[in-house]
């Protein structure tokens, strides 16, 4: 790990402005994925702005009946949360999918959403990747790629962002919060806030340098049933292959978010119109246009089929 110089911030504005004006430094909170990315020379910030002291590890009841998540809620009390169980439940079935009990102590809402693929090319330093040196390749396209992206890839990066967090809030709509150096309160969509690869794989979000997340609102109950399905290839402790997470009413409409398949959780909104028809119409709709690897073909069957023993039995076809 290269050296580096720390601060305690004691504000948002605090943080985002120390952040800012260097172009080297990171935040960090609980560290659960910054920490391993520097110890392997993947991060390397010269100066680390220490978050946790700034508040913001609140869940707070909104007006309309949603919810203001903290940026710095710990993942084991998002996830134990009875108005989240009990409203939005896909996002507590998503939480205690991932990772272990003792990292979900540790990490944070604003973490979750920010953390770094777990491609093997990305945390193999001998290897060329994009997203970790720019210009210098994807060992990916033409490697070993079964658990990489089958949509919205580039030819730049076929990496999946591996947050299970991130799928639910897709689903349930959910609007990050931020304040930049400034002072300026921004609020942006979750469906804009993760960007696909294109030729800046780098660039994984819409954040600018110094910008911090402060929070996540959920909109009111969707109502309905919430399921979050992750496939993988061990029980616990792995990421996904697919993931879905879905929310179905009475009458076979829904909302459904793909993981494991995209640089970024994929919701196609105009596929949702199908979802009464069945897993396949909704899947073809939903994963038009897809360009699977050499390898990880089977995702979109996966996806279809992992979709299908979510519904109803008389939409699973």
């Amino acid at each position: 790990m290269k050296s580096f110089t720390y601060e305690r911030a004691r504000t948002p504005a605090e943080a985002a402005a120390a952040v800012a004006k260097r172009p080297e430094a990171k935040f960090i909170a609980g560290g659960t994925n910054l920490l391993d990315l520097m110890k392997l020379q993947i991060e390397t910030p010269a100066h680390l702005v220490d978050v946790n002291a700034i508040g913001l590890d609140r869940i707070e009841p909104l007006r309309d009946g949603g919810l203001r998540i903290g940026a710095l809620v710990r993942n084991t009390d998002l996830a134990a949360d009875m108005r989240v169980r009990r409203d939005h439940a896909v996002l507590s079935k998503a939480l205690l999918a991932g990772a272990s009990g003792q990292l979900r102590n540790k990490a944070t809402t604003a973490g979750n959403l920010l953390q770094r693929t777990r491609c093997p090319y990305f945390y193999d330093t001998a290897m060329p990747c994009n997203k970790r040196q720019p210009g210098s390749g994807c060992a990916a396209v033409d490697g070993a790629n079964r658990s990489h992206a089958v949509i919205g890839s580039s030819a730049a990066c076929i990496a999946t962002h591996p947050s299970d967090m991130a799928v639910a809030l897709r689903v349930l709509d959910a609007t990050v919060e931020t304040v930049r150096a400034d002072g300026r309160q921004r609020r942006i969509p979750i469906a804009d806030f993760h960007r696909l690869p294109g030729e800046t794989p780098h660039i994984e979000t819409t954040l600018e340098q110094g910008e911090l997340i402060t929070a996540v609102t959920l909109p009111r109950p969707a109502g309905g049933v919430h399921q979050y399905r992750k496939v993988r290839d061990r029980a616990s402790y792995a990421f996904a292959l697919v993931s879905v997470a879905a929310i179905l009413q009475e009458d076979g409409s829904g909302r459904v978010a793909f993981g494991g398949v995209a640089h970024k959780p994929w919701r196609v909104e105009a596929a949702e119109a199908l979802l009464p028809r069945g897993a396949k119409a909704f899947a073809d709709r939903a994963f038009a246009g897809a360009r699977p690897a050499a390898h990880n073909a089977f995702k979109l069957e996966l996806a279809e089929r992992t979709l299908a023993s979510l519904l109803p039995r008389s939409g699973r076809t």
